[in-house]
């Protein structure tokens, strides 16, 4: 007998997005098929699938030990999510089964289906960044007598659902701040900025209204900006370490000696972007809207609102309830903290399965912002398919941080020049 090759071993799954895309979320049922192309009989031993889910972490440091003395520090963390085997062909892992105990694959196509659910948790969203990544895939292996097997292997995509519609997320952010400049012996006036928007939770794709008053007292001409920052942290052997990207920006009119600048409702466009990923131990994903004041010679005044980037987005009665609280809030919003509060943790916004398909019913009656659930998530993961981000060259924190109790770590001082 003539034995034939394996032309062909794919994977494919039952659901998909609008955009082609596998897209599922914690409890979801995922299923496909494994179609095997043979060119005439081959024998087969086993084929099986495994599914994987995990988020890794991984940079390295040079240290130096003394005089001509430097090795490499590795950081290395791993947190899995997911991992379900089966076997579809043979018995489960039998290396030494018996010849005649073999599968007979005829030429031409052969489809077996699989399937597995997510775990009912909160799985961490998939992710590519510069140190580390969150990933899913489907792995199968074709095992045959004497030879070596072949492998094909399929990553698809994870949400981690987050809720914008929330009280917490609604409220609005709001900060104040003050800078007077000086020249050895010499201060000339302050420079004053305040700035407010009206919720803290946004889905890609929204604007952010920009409230905003700048106050310009001393002697230089300077520059009311606004910059989306996206912060990527990632942990290992107790040690941090962060990137920061501009995500989007906008700036205003130069600003002269004694004038004065209100933004009423600048709006910055927030773009295809990974949503917040608040619940990993060794990745995370924040956001922050920087609203500065760009002061040539100097450093600039910079008022930080902390955002958090959802995947539902809001409804038409969350928008009327924002809208009334940010009404409420205009006549006192200037006396607000000086430092907004820090993003939630994940267990503040985890919602429950039954919840989120009635919110996404209630989107689809509203008609929310003029996207239903799907266009949005096919928006999401346009971020996975753009050009790899420009990180500054500069590392705005060069050295390894240490993690304190609080889970804090240093910020920037200054906002860039743009």
């Amino acid at each position: 007998m003539v034995l034939g090759k394996v032309r062909a071993l794919a994977v494919y799954f039952d659901s998909l997005n609008e955009n082609n895309l596998p897209v599922f979320s914690g409890g979801d049922l995922v299923s496909g098929r494994l179609v095997v192309e043979v060119t005439g009989d081959v024998r087969v031993k086993r084929l099986d699938i495994t599914a994987r889910g995990v988020a890794k972490v991984r940079w390295t440091e040079s240290r130096n030990a003394g005089a001509n003395t430097a090795y490499t520090q590795n950081y290395t963390e791993e947190v899995e999510y997911l991992h379900h085997y089966d076997t579809l062909i043979g018995d489960e892992r039998d290396e030494d089964g018996p010849e005649e105990g073999l599968t007979i694959l005829h030429a031409g196509l052969h489809e077996f289906a699989f399937s597995f659910s997510l775990p009912q948790m909160a799985l961490a969203t998939s992710f590519e960044g510069k140190h580390g990544s969150v990933r899913y895939w489907v792995k199968a292996e074709l095992h045959r007598p004497w030879l070596l097997p072949v492998k094909v292997k399929k990553e698809f995509i994870v949400f981690e659902h987050i809720d914008i519609n929330t009280p917490l997320l609604l409220a609005p952010q709001a900060g104040t701040k003050e800078k007077t400049l000086c020249c050895w012996f010499c201060a000339s006036g302050p420079i004053s900025l305040s700035a407010k928007i009206e919720r803290k939770g946004y889905t890609p794709g929204e604007s952010i209204q920009i409230f905003a008053e700048v106050e310009n007292c001393s002697s230089r001409v300077v520059v009311p900006k606004a910059a989306l920052y996206q912060t990527q942290t990632f942990v290992a052997k107790g040690k941090g370490k962060q990137i920061q990207q501009l995500v989007s920006n906008l700036r205003g009119e130069p600003l002269q000696q004694g004038k004065s600048q209100s933004w009423e409702g600048k709006l910055l466009k927030i773009p295809p972007v990974s949503p917040s990923i608040l619940d990993c131990p060794i990745i995370r994903v924040e956001y922050e809207l920087m609203v500065y004041v760009d002061i040539p010679g100097g450093l600039n005044l910079s008022l930080s609102l902390p955002l958090v980037i959802g995947t539902i987005p809001l409804h038409a009665c969350s928008t009327r309830t924002s809208s009334i609280s940010s009404n409420c809030s205009s006549v006192s919003w200037l006396g607000l903290s000086e430092r907004p509060e820090a993003p939630p943790s994940y267990s503040d916004l985890a919602i429950s399965e039954a919840y989120r398909q009635d919110c996404l019913q209630g989107c689809d009656r509203s008609g929310g912002e003029g996207e239903d659930q799907g266009s949005l998530l096919t928006y999401i993961t346009e971020f996975r398919y753009l050009p790899p981000p420009l990180y500054s060259e500069a590392d705005p924190y060069p050295d390894s941080v240490e993690v304190c109790g609080t889970g804090d770590i240093r910020r920037l001082d200054m906002c860039p020049s743009r």
